[in-house]
């Protein structure tokens, strides 16, 4: 087995196919195409599914891709390593947030202090931030629930309750609070399943009896923003990402608070990362002042 077709192989997958491959690493495709094949004989194995110029990962391809994700990536934690004033002055830091909200302030200081870095922010829901993360698609997640396991290094930033809002036009605009009950007469603005959000409020709701149903699913917490803002009916979200918003009013659930905790996230085996270790030493210090 040699380093090349590895790289070969790595490249392809996470390319997703042997021309875009051979430009990521400027060689020709019949070089990397070369490369695969010769380690697949080598090993009597199938790594790819080839049909009509499109390739997919076979299930021993994706094995190997899990392998060498972390192959490359130790690779990359030594470069950074050897080159460590380098690293800190020019680089990309990969976020993927399921709200961008809770990382302004560290954006703010870590752009101050390191401000050759590019930085990356991706939204999504709690599933997307994990398999991003161990896709090795993102260096860092931000999230609204705290995940379980030792794969992770978790650092706490806030927790805030649900709370419902609705446009200035709705009926129940001006009110303080709103029950479970009344909210089941109202069209109700939800986010996507796989959202803690919805999960939370869902199950808080069926313990007490009451069963909430989405009028209308919105995929993106901007989306629901949006149609609640058009008088549609009824959205909900955590306090802390509620803000100021004008022609937009807030209302506490009248039951027992739900909280939804914010955490930094990133894989115990990435933490080393130069880029990684300078954003979570400036969120620590956030994290302590607020």
């Amino acid at each position: 087995m040699r380093y090349v077709q590895l790289r070969a192989f790595h490249y392809v997958a996470i390319c997703g196919g042997f021309s875009r491959a051979a430009e990521a690493l400027f060689l020709t495709q019949p070089a990397i195409s070369d490369q695969v094949r010769k380690l697949e004989e080598e090993y009597d194995v199938l790594l790819f599914n080839r049909h009509k110029k499109q390739v997919s990962l076979t299930q021993q391809g994706q094995q190997l891709l899990d392998i060498t994700h972390r192959m490359f990536d130790t690779e990359q934690q030594a470069l950074d390593l050897l080159s460590e004033s380098k690293a800190l002055r020019s680089g990309v830091l990969r976020i993927v947030a399921d709200a961008a909200h809770h990382m302004l302030h560290v954006l703010g200081r870590f752009r101050e202090a390191y401000p050759g870095i590019q930085i990356s922010v991706r939204s999504g829901n709690t599933e997307t931030v994990i398999s991003s993360l161990f896709a090795y698609e993102a260096d860092l997640g931000i999230l609204g629930e705290i995940p379980q396991g030792r794969e992770f290094e978790i650092l706490h930033l806030n927790s805030t309750p649900i709370i419902a809002f609705v446009a200035g036009s709705h009926a129940l605009a001006g009110r303080q609070s709103v029950t479970l009950e009344e909210l089941v007469g109202h069209s109700l603005i939800m986010r996507e399943r796989g959202s803690k959000t919805r999960h939370k409020l869902e199950a808080m709701a069926q313990d007490h009896g009451v069963t909430l149903k989405a009028t209308i699913e919105a995929e993106g917490r901007e989306a629901v923003r949006e149609i609640v803002a058009s008088g549609a009916g009824v959205g909900f979200v955590s306090a802390a990402e509620f803000g100021l918003h004008s022609g937009l009013s807030p209302l506490r659930i009248d039951a027992p608070e739900v909280m939804m905790d914010e955490a930094l996230i990133c894989l115990r085996e990435r933490s080393g990362g130069k880029l990684v270790r300078a954003f979570w030493k400036i969120a620590e210090q956030v994290a302590v002042e607020n």
